[in-house]
């Protein structure tokens, strides 16, 4: 027998509150019990996003909120400039192609941000692009973009800012209306402990005005029925009522708890696997970290696949392998969600197991040694 611990940047570990609250009976989402909910919910939103905007909810996984964003803010034909560094910001140019953008790529390498003056001269270069897509957080590579830089430039141009935070909002801050950023995407299995299903789009003003001009084809993902319906306190089309009730708790809990404390305790986990991965003699493969996802070089000779799978299947820890080209290259621990000091102390314990099983050369407990220094350091 042995426990199981979800330690991925996503899906999550789900607290016992939210599970209890999603289990209560449903009720009809055309009431005033649910109207009254999705009211507190979309209040604890704008806490989340610091914004006096509404923030749209889809009952979708995060790319569904991708996809909203691009069909909701261009037309046919637009020029965008899509930043790639990574997988996920791939996602991003293949939804512009599909609907007929003409996508520009700026490519990054892997584990590498994105330079603010690259995307500055680029702007400079062709000012007809209606829009910059790149990721906040690249998940497939542990790569957080400076996003506060790059939204100084942006915002001085006719261009939307397109941020997929998806495994960066609820983990750092993200205050939309103080960057200027113009639209920001996110998903309820990353930080806010819930399962998959839910996505979210906010918008600025200046992008709430390009969606007017917008003829690209939408339906589901209409933000502007979306809207008409937010003033009613409801949704658009059918929602998720029990990932709905869900998320009030989870937001509740997080608001509670404090943003800015949040964002610390965030910061301070990270830091710990961060000693963790060095007191093991391995390499971050990100120049630039992310907060959210630690993506970890597999050591030379090792199979990165069979690490992940017997931490899994020997261990009871879920964590994410590599992607793509980094299959087997790289492992990433996610410190996002319903994380504490304990998952960190139990995943190096599990790692050193694991890696003295596959010959790997280290001093036994270092690890351990260095993460507890770290957490009691900000204890």
């Amino acid at each position: 027998m042995k426990k199981n611990y979800l330690l991925a940047p996503g899906p999550v570990q789900i607290p016992p509150e939210i599970l209890l609250e999603m289990a209560r009976p449903i009720i009809h989402h055309r009431t005033p019990e649910f109207e009254k909910r999705f009211k507190d919910v979309q209040d604890l939103l704008k806490e989340l996003f610091q914004t006096n905007n509404p923030v749209i909810t889809f009952s979708s996984s995060g790319t569904g909120a991708m996809e909203a964003a691009i069909v909701n803010t261009h037309s046919p034909g637009d020029q965008v400039l899509v930043v790639e560094n990574g997988k996920f910001s791939e996602r991003l140019t293949l939804i512009s192609k599909a609907y007929g953008l003409d996508a520009h790529v700026l490519s990054v390498p892997s584990g590498e941000a994105v330079d603010p003056q690259k995307i500055k001269a680029t702007l400079a270069e062709n000012p007809q692009f209606s829009s910059v897509m790149l990721e906040y957080s690249e998940t497939s590579t542990g790569t957080m973009n400076d996003i506060e830089a790059i939204s100084k430039i942006v915002s001085a141009s006719n261009a939307l800012l397109i941020v997929d935070a998806i495994t960066a909002l609820g983990v750092v801050n993200i205050p939309c209306d103080k960057w200027k950023l113009d639209v920001v995407i996110g998903g309820s299995q990353k930080s806010l402990m819930l399962p998959p299903g839910l996505s979210f789009l906010w918008l600025s003003e200046k992008a709430w005005a390009k969606a007017l001009k917008s003829t690209l084809p939408k339906f589901y993902f209409d933000i502007h029925e979306e809207r008409k319906a937010l003033e009613k306190n409801t949704t658009a089309w059918t929602p998720a009522i029990s990932l709905i009730n869900g998320l009030y708790v989870a937001l509740d809990m997080m608001s509670s708890f404090g943003w800015k404390n949040l964002f610390q305790k965030n910061q301070q986990l990270m830091e710990a696997v961060h000693n963790g991965v060095s007191a093991l003699g391995l390499k971050l493969f990100s120049k630039s970290p992310s907060v959210s996802v630690t993506a970890v070089c597999v050591p030379e000779g090792l199979d990165g696949n069979i690490l992940v799978d017997k931490l899994k299947d020997e261990q009871g820890i879920t964590i994410a392998g590599g992607q793509s080209e980094l299959k087997g290259k790289i492992f990433r621990i996610g410190t996002l969600g319903w994380i504490d000091d304990g998952d960190i102390l139990v995943f190096f314990g599990a790692l050193e197991k694991v890696l003295l099983q596959m010959g790997y050369s280290f001093t036994p407990g270092s690890s351990l040694k260095a993460v507890q220094e770290a957490l009691l350091k900000n204890a």
